[in-house]
């Protein structure tokens, strides 16, 4: 397969200090106060490497990046950007709704669901990375809203669970219902968090479809189609993710990854040309 290259896109946050904070500039060229301590960053595009399966998220791991559909996975060669194996489920099958993922120890694990369908029902597929087999599943059932997206950190198991204010939602529970929930590695829930209100605006109608834990202890959002990175942590008191900035990035939303060898390069999806983005965001934001 023939690698796309393009020219790199500069893409730069805008962060003016304000009275009792900071303004964080976004692309749709409005400001937000939300007054935490931040430094400019920037999101910087690479390459773009064509995936028909660029649809729903894309997870990585040294050597191969693993691109979702909602029933089918390509395996693809982070060099050559050929596409060197898959996973392709049945129309009638039981997997139906892939999304984000996440390689460990030979392992993809994909969050899956069952939107738009309703009630809403959620579970962890488990792939094997070289064969492509599918050879693992954890479900939660019914619980807390569709599961999008999860990641690994301190040992525990991050998963956030979404709500819509559209299709696939229920009518008395709109997108702020969505939570970030904290398991152990035998699922047992030990914490949860909700956006804030602020975050919740920008997810609207749909909501948070990615998200990925930085070295440096920061957590990376995406929405469902904006070009944005919205740079979270954990409140220092209370239930509310605190938003310390946005990224403009070169992306259009959904799952995301980061490169497990460089903690500057990441992987997105833009889903109108079916491509893997792969980005670096040259300068860190400080916790």
């Amino acid at each position: 397969m023939r690698l796309a290259m393009r020219p790199a896109l500069r893409h730069a946050t805008m962060v003016v200090a304000a009275s009792l904070g900071f303004v964080v500039g976004t692309a749709h060229g409005d400001a937000q106060v939300i007054g935490a301590d931040t430094v400019g960053a920037e999101a910087v595009e690479v390459r773009r490497i064509p995936a028909p399966e660029a649809h729903q998220g894309v997870a990585a791991d040294g050597a191969y990046l693993y691109v979702v559909d909602n029933r089918t996975i390509g395996k693809y060669d982070k060099g050559s950007g050929e596409r060197v194996g898959g996973w392709e489920g049945s129309a009638t099958g039981p997997i139906r709704h892939l999304n984000a993922g996440l390689v460990r120890d030979g392992l993809l694990y994909a969050v899956h669901s069952n939107y738009p369908e309703l009630p809403m029902a959620s579970s962890i597929e488990i792939f094997h990375t070289e064969s492509m087999e599918h050879v693992g599943s954890h479900s939660f059932g019914i619980h807390g809203g569709s599961a999008t997206w999860l990641d690994l950190r301190d040992g525990d198991w991050w998963v956030a669970f979404v709500h819509y204010d559209n299709q696939g939602g229920l009518p008395d529970r709109g997108v702020e219902w969505s939570t970030l929930e904290r398991f152990d590695t035998e699922w047992r829930r030990k914490a949860g968090y909700v956006f804030p209100p602020a975050l919740v605006d920008r997810f609207r109608p749909y909501s948070n479809s990615g998200g990925i834990w930085t070295r440096d202890g920061l957590l990376y959002l995406t929405g469902h189609d904006e070009p944005e990175l919205y740079v979270v942590r954990l409140p220092r008191a209370g239930s509310e993710l605190e938003w310390i900035g946005t990224i403009p990035a070169p992306i259009a939303g959904q799952g995301i990854a980061a490169d497990p060898d460089d903690p500057h390069t990441f992987y997105g999806i833009d889903r109108a040309s079916r491509e893997v983005v792969v980005f670096r965001v040259a300068e860190a934001v400080n916790p």
